[in-house]
């Protein structure tokens, strides 16, 4: 069964809480909390033109850079999007814990390496989150303004903390 498409409601709501965008501030913007490459978002945001759910614009200092706005037909799918309920848990794909699966033996020498390399990536990820965290949110009317995405945040943020102490845990 294929996925559903979920990253065109991932570009209308950045777009819709930050208007006037562009195509790089939007891969930013998901890279905080979903997985999409440049090749799968510039191709989406010319669809969504196309499909008249954001419209985009270039500005007089640098008319390759494109700016985006939601349309009212796109706020109309965004809020469509928004009220339908979620009915699963996400699926992970995650190769760390895929391998140690497979692995068999307590003392096989692939788990001190496997675990001390995802340290040293959620270490490096846990880093980056904090950063975003003070760039998007210097303050309360920051949070306030845009309060789901601090939430997603500070969510992540508090589950990488988790999977390090667990790491530590299991490591020693």
């Amino acid at each position: 069964m294929p996925k559903k498409r979920i990253l065109p409601f991932i570009i209308l709501g950045i777009i819709n809480n930050r208007p006037h965008i562009t195509g790089r501030e939007i891969t930013t913007e998901i890279g905080d909390f979903w997985r999409a490459s440049h090749s799968q978002i510039y191709p989406e945001l010319k669809r969504m033109v196309n499909d008249d759910w954001i419209a985009a614009s270039t500005s007089q200092e640098n008319a390759k850079e494109r700016y985006y706005q939601i349309t009212s037909e796109g706020q109309e799918v965004l809020n469509n999007w928004l009220d339908q309920l979620v009915t699963d848990l996400p699926i992970h794909e995650d190769l760390f814990s895929l391998k140690l699966f497979f692995i068999k033996d307590k003392n096989d020498k692939r788990i001190p390496q496997l675990i001390n390399r995802q340290l040293l990536l959620l270490e490096k990820e846990l880093k980056y989150l904090q950063q975003r965290l003070k760039q998007v949110f210097p303050n309360k009317t920051a949070i306030k303004t845009n309060y789901g995405h601090y939430l997603i945040l500070t969510r992540a943020i508090s589950r990488t903390k988790g999977q390090i102490a667990w790491l530590k845990e299991i490591g020693e």
